[in-house]
């Protein structure tokens, strides 16, 4: 089976390369497999969703997924924390990694359903329960295909915990040795603005970088009646908020995509005493690699530079989250190829970029990847899902799809030999 997507995406001009020979699993093989696993992984997913974990404790999670690797013949290794497992499928020196992201938000879970969250204050919010299924159910149909020696190649699964925490999980997982020998790297997430059975791919700037600035002033306060023998202090916040964004823009190429977002201030309690201390704190996010590698030093000149003039003393805590998502072109058109192989090439659109932030950039810094968006939403649904929502859910028909895509994602990029 052969597909090419008509539409350009991300820069990438049409037609995609078509799927190599031999990337297709035996017709129909899948959809038996499927038709015979489905319910069992949403039975898998529905149990995640009711139990989950936090970023950086993710053991039942991890053990629940080694269980049923170690089930299916494989030979699961977890990390040495204890949270993550890594695994590989089939034989080669050339490796193409799967990863999926396994921990929970810190949200209530307010959806009246049977598989809603037991765990107080703590809820799938980002669809991981959803990621971490479609892995595994990746994982158990490859290793039906490598059983019967028609696996050609390596497939390394990679279930990483905290993906939301900050540091994130990616770098200890990285070095644990998920990318040792990897050759290329994919991904996918859940987008509610897609409906299920859609997948979004792009190549270039996917998401953003997203760091934590905090700026701390100090100085001489006092009554609101002498500003003079003060350093006015929330005078100063209010130059740090407006002029400091504006003055990124003149100095940062607009076509990094740069944005200072200000979501915290505080200052003083009296209306009429002009405070000794204040804080401003936001997010930074931007879309291109060199831009985020000089913003540490330029958000810290800036700041500097705008309450120089004001008598405060300023601090500036600059505090690196993850890098920015930038797909790989080669291993966009693979999987984009791949996709359209699964689910029919007009189901293959392209994607939004988006300024929220994931950790799968950090596998990106060292291998070629790419991720893709998995279509969760049901289709004339009048609700508006979106995720880091208390109400968050899917379409768990979209675990279906999100296993034909990186099954054929797997089989297409180790047929391909171009990384």
């Amino acid at each position: 089976m052969t597909s090419a997507l008509t539409l350009p995406v991300g820069g990438l001009a049409p037609p995609w390369p078509e799927t190599p020979p031999g990337a297709d699993p035996l017709p129909g093989q899948l959809d038996r497999w499927l038709a015979a696993r489905g319910a069992e992984l949403v039975a898998i997913r529905r149990h995640i969703h009711a139990h989950p974990e936090l970023s950086n404790q993710e053991f039942e999670t991890a053990a629940l997924v080694a269980r049923k690797l170690t089930e299916a013949g494989l030979a699961p290794r977890m990390l040495p924390s204890g949270n993550g497992v890594i695994c590989d499928i089939g034989e080669g020196d050339r490796v193409v990694a799967l990863r999926a992201d396994l921990d929970a938000l810190p949200l209530p879970d307010i959806k009246d359903v049977p598989y809603r969250s037991t765990v107080d204050g703590v809820a799938h919010a980002c669809g991981h329960d959803v990621h971490t299924t479609v892995l595994l159910g990746t994982g158990l149909a490859l290793a039906q295909l490598a059983e019967r020696g028609e696996l050609p190649g390596r497939v390394r699964l990679v279930f990483q915990p905290g993906e939301e925490a900050i540091p994130s999980g990616a770098p200890r997982v990285i070095a644990a040795g998920a990318l040792r020998d990897v050759a290329v790297i994919y991904a996918l997430h859940c987008a509610p603005q897609l409906p299920v059975g859609m997948v979004g791919v792009r190549s270039g700037a996917f998401t953003a970088a997203a760091d934590t600035v905090e700026v701390k002033l100090s100085g001489p306060g006092g009554h609101t009646a002498r500003p003079h023998l003060t350093a006015d202090l929330v005078h100063a916040l209010g130059r740090v908020i407006v002029d400091v964004p504006a003055l990124l823009s003149r100095r940062v190429d607009p076509r990094a995509g740069l944005s200072l977002v200000w979501g915290q201030v505080r200052a003083g309690e009296a209306f009429n005493a002009i405070p000794g201390e204040g804080s401003v704190r936001g997010t930074l996010r931007v879309l291109n690699r060199d831009a985020w590698r000089e913003a540490p030093d330029l958000v810290t000149e800036l700041v500097h530079a705008v309450v120089g003039g004001t008598g405060a003393k300023a601090e500036v805590r600059y505090t690196r989250g993850v890098p920015p998502v930038v797909n790989d072109r080669m291993a966009t058109a693979v999987i984009a190829g791949a996709a359209g192989a699964a689910l029919g090439a007009d189901r293959v659109v392209e994607a939004e970029i988006s300024m929220g932030g994931e950790d799968f950039a950090f596998y990106l810094e060292h291998v070629p990847g790419a991720m893709i968006r998995l279509g969760t939403g049901v289709p004339g649904s009048p609700v508006k899902l979106d995720i880091h929502q208390p109400s968050f859910d899917v379409d768990e028909r979209c675990i279906g799809y999100g296993v034909r895509v990186m099954v054929h994602t797997a089989l297409a990029a180790l047929a391909a030999g171009t990384f």
